[in-house]
């Protein structure tokens, strides 16, 4: 009788259209930038958490417009004088609108899985607890905003809760996050727990991080304690009980905030040990990476090996295997170690996907990428506070490693777009004196400044290779 009810009451309001309107938003939200999510779960989790910014607005005010029935339908005095409680004829709406947004939620967020499952090899548990949260993020929002419209029953109320609650969700973490930079733009502070009580993360992590499963739970148990207070809300006719209403959000705030890292989203996540697992092809110079990137080795192990083929035919003691590096991006990690590699290992960073799900190999970016690892070391360290700007992590010299990756490639320097003319001379200048050289000459001169570099002596590195520039 009760889910009768319920469905009853949800196909006789505005819920049907409503949700209609949130779910194109949410999929159109997905869909807008399917690079960002293809072929990771965990990625496609966190980002279904940025259509939260949108989704929680919306829900909101599609509340405040179901809770103004009553005084739409001019009833509310009538209801008044009956002996029902006011919770049994609000409840089975409630229910059924949260449960909606619910299930918007998840179909918004599950359009991305075309994008997903073909190229994933790798799902976290925390997948679960991620989406959660999201899930009842929308429930809180959806009572509140019933709450709201109850409350304050005008035709202004679901407009200005929907601003208001944009406001909330997407401008005042920033708005906190930033006030922790300094003039120079340096982060001075970490940002404050409190951050993580909103849902909606309009960022994202490092391929190689999650959301630890304590982080969900947290998060969850103060929606569900906000979710409370919003049904009592709607349920409670006496104003003398409306501060017992406010209790459950007030003590799953007091409960949240000490016990939630600081940092922000950013300072939560941790490194998934699963997905930072190597997984190799050995058919061949052997090539591995990350247990998250797994399915698309096959893609990437053509490039990879013709930069070991290359570098194994003129460089002394080449590298002769090649790795995915662990390391973080900067923006995500800043704080982190540098770890060495040896010299005969190539160490490459991941290509990135197309909007399409494949790997992005496309505009010879990747092999770019491939031939300067040849020069590189980690020899960043961090020092940072996670979700801080960094712009750059190994400061190697742009104008000698041009000139050695040319010299190893038998092809003239490679001209970037911001390269200025004096810039374009001198590497010019600093090619034309190496490849002057005898040939085996040039060979243990390039492997000289390769061990520089992989000693993160970058001084001897320029000089070894630029003498001829000066």
């Amino acid at each position: 009788m009760t889910g009768r009810i319920m469905k009853t009451e949800v196909r006789r309001t505005a819920v049907p259209g409503i949700a209609l309107l949130l779910l194109v938003v949410g999929a159109a939200f997905t869909l807008l930038s399917t690079q960002f999510f293809a072929g990771r779960w965990t990625q496609l989790a966190l980002y279904g958490r940025g259509s939260l910014l949108l989704l929680i607005p919306l829900a909101l005010a599609g509340g405040a417009w179901l809770g103004r029935r009553d005084r739409r339908g001019r009833v509310g005095e009538l209801f008044a004088t009956t002996v029902r409680p006011r919770w049994q004829r609000t409840l089975p709406l409630a229910v059924g609108y949260a449960a909606v947004m619910v299930v918007v939620y998840l179909l918004a967020t599950a359009v991305g899985a075309i994008w997903v499952a073909p190229t994933a090899a790798y799902f976290s548990s925390t997948v679960f607890g991620i989406v959660a949260v999201g899930a009842l993020g929308m429930v809180a929002a959806s009572w509140l905003g019933m709450a709201a419209g109850r409350a304050v029953p005008r035709i202004v109320t679901a407009p200005v809760l929907a601003v208001v609650g944009f406001a909330v969700v997407a401008l005042l973490p920033d708005f906190v996050s930033m006030a922790g930079y300094d003039a120079n733009f340096v982060k001075t502070r970490p940002d404050p727990s409190a951050l993580l009580l909103t849902p909606a993360f309009p960022g994202g992590f490092d391929d190689l991080q999650t959301l630890p499963a304590s982080v969900s739970a947290l998060q969850a148990m103060w929606l569900a304690a906000l979710a409370g207070t919003a049904l009592l809300l709607i349920g409670t006719a006496r104003r003398s009980l409306l501060a017992l209403a406010v209790l459950p959000a007030v003590l799953g705030a007091a409960v949240a905030v000490p016990l939630l890292p600081t940092g922000g989203y950013y300072g939560a996540a941790v490194v998934d040990p699963a997905a930072t697992e190597l997984v190799c092809d050995d058919d061949g110079p052997q090539v591995c990476v990350r247990k998250v990137h797994a399915a698309s080795l096959p893609d990437i192990v053509g490039p990879v090996r013709e930069t070991l083929a290359l570098a194994a035919a003129k460089l002394p003691n080449p590298p002769v295997r090649a790795e995915e590096t662990a390391r973080l991006a900067e923006y995500a990690a800043p704080d982190q170690p540098a770890v060495r590699h040896d010299a005969d290992t190539l160490v490459f960073d991941w290509p990135g996907f197309t909007s399409g799900g494949k790997v992005d190999l496309g505009d010879g970016y990747f092999r770019a990428g491939l031939l300067e690892s040849v020069w590189a070391q980690d020899c960043h360290e961090g020092g940072g506070i996670p979700g801080q700007v960094a712009f750059f992590s190994n400061p190697i010299p742009y104008h000698a490693k041009a000139v050695a990756t040319a010299w190893l490639t038998g092809e003239p320097p490679r001209r970037e777009d911001w390269f200025r003319p004096e810039d374009s001379q001198q590497v010019e200048a600093g090619y034309q004196a190496l490849t002057a050289l005898p040939a085996e000459q040039q060979r243990q001169l390039v492997g000289q400044a390769r061990e520089a570099a992989l000693a993160c002596d970058y001084d001897r590195f320029e000089e070894l290779l630029m003498a001829g520039a000066r």
